[in-house]
């Protein structure tokens, strides 16, 4: 095991229980718009707001073009009429407030802060992520957090990584690792960085060719024994 000073956690789907958030706040928003919300609804998001998160690691949308282009397209899909941006605004506000966390983030991250400097990497929203943070009961053990939104660039890309270890002091790259979900943002990215990357796969999915991951957990808790915690 090398040794490691800083860890870099990305936040939905690796310390966030995402899926959980997405749905509640999904049918809040349909709800207080006063148009009929199902399941279903949320199996059309999926793929749409998947797609646009692809294109904004590709630089392709912007954050605020995100926002309104998923509601666009999935009242289309249901046919229904609104104002998308009044939709991507209320779906913000109501993610803001759902900081469910996955099975064990909690121990682990309150556990790990004692050795190590911990920093949130994320291509989140600002206006989601910050209040999200500052709700939930992880959120003072991070050193900072690193915001797609407000650095100008997503992860993979090397300018995110650049203004994170700008914040980190520039530690030496083999004393980081990089934990998340994500394998196009999160592991691709730390890759391409030069650094050890930790896949969470909670979904068991097979591993990749190609990508040369260092380790790999499928709980968060593993993430302690793997780091002789």
């Amino acid at each position: 095991m090398a040794h490691y000073t800083w860890l870099l956690f990305d936040a939905d789907g690796t310390l966030f229980d995402y899926e959980k958030a997405e749905a509640q706040a999904l049918q809040a928003t349909f709800e207080q718009f006063g148009q009929p919300y199902a399941t279903s609804h949320l199996d059309l998001y999926h793929p749409i707001n998947e797609q646009l998160w692809l294109e904004l690691e590709r630089g392709l949308v912007t954050p605020a073009e995100l926002q309104v282009r998923r509601f666009e397209r999935l009242l289309d899909a249901l046919g229904l009429h609104g104002d998308a941006q009044a939709f991507g605004t209320r779906y913000l506000q109501n993610l803001a407030g759902a900081w469910a966390l996955l099975d064990g983030a909690e121990e682990v991250v309150r556990t790990l802060s004692r050795t190590y400097h911990l920093l949130v990497i994320t291509n989140g929203l600002r206006d989601v992520q910050r209040p999200r943070l500052q709700a939930s009961p992880i959120g003072r053990y991070f050193d900072d957090v690193v915001i797609s939104e407000e650095v100008g660039a997503a992860k993979p890309s090397r300018v995110f990584f650049d203004v994170a270890f700008a914040r980190m002091g520039q530690p030496d790259r083999r004393q980081v690792l990089l934990i998340g979900d994500s394998l196009s943002a999160d592991i691709r990215g730390g890759i391409d960085y030069d650094l050890d990357t930790c896949w969470f796969n909670p979904r068991h999915l097979p591993r990749p060719e190609g990508l040369d991951i260092r380790y790999e957990i499928h709980a968060l808790p593993q993430l302690l024994n793997l780091l002789g915690e």
